[in-house]
């Protein structure tokens, strides 16, 4: 599948890459169909984009958490889950959304809403995590710039 997007320009999907979200993403209730696109050259432990396919100008940022945050583990309700198939170690991938604003000292990822994925059935879901142990506005530049002076060294 063609595609036409606002941050790649035209690409090709393969279509066991397309990843569905039966109740779509958290303000965005009408986009079901995704793809993850990563930088080749940044490999895995970068900033990655879900991609939708329906609406070819949406492209979200997303990162592993445990990148900026080792130790995330939120508790989700397995209700929450149950319409991405069952969830095995091996096949699930959680990624959290990135912020980035005009003023990149604010770039932060949203710990409350990760995106649990189940890689063996290609199904996906965003869920909201209850209680204040993690925040929505997580800040991360000092984090990339720790990262990037430890690369560098």
């Amino acid at each position: 599948m063609q595609i036409k997007t606002k941050v790649f320009g035209e690409i090709t999907i393969d279509d066991d890459k397309i990843i569905d979200f039966p109740n779509g993403i958290v303000g965005f209730p009408d986009l079901v169909q995704f793809t993850l696109i990563h930088d080749e050259e940044k490999g895995k432990d970068s900033i990655h984009w879900l991609q939708s396919i329906q609406e070819p100008g949406f492209a979200m940022p997303v990162m592993d958490p445990l990148l900026v945050c080792p130790e995330y583990n939120p508790e989700v309700d397995d209700e929450l889950l149950k319409n991405i198939g069952e969830l095995q170690p091996d096949d699930t991938l959680i990624l959290v959304t990135v912020t980035v604003p005009k003023d990149l000292t604010k770039m932060s990822v949203n710990l409350r809403g990760p995106i649990v994925i189940n890689a063996a059935e290609k199904k996906a879901t965003q869920v909201i995590v209850d209680g204040d142990e993690y925040p929505v506005k997580y800040p991360i530049y000092d984090l990339f710039n720790k990262k990037k002076e430890k690369e560098g060294e």
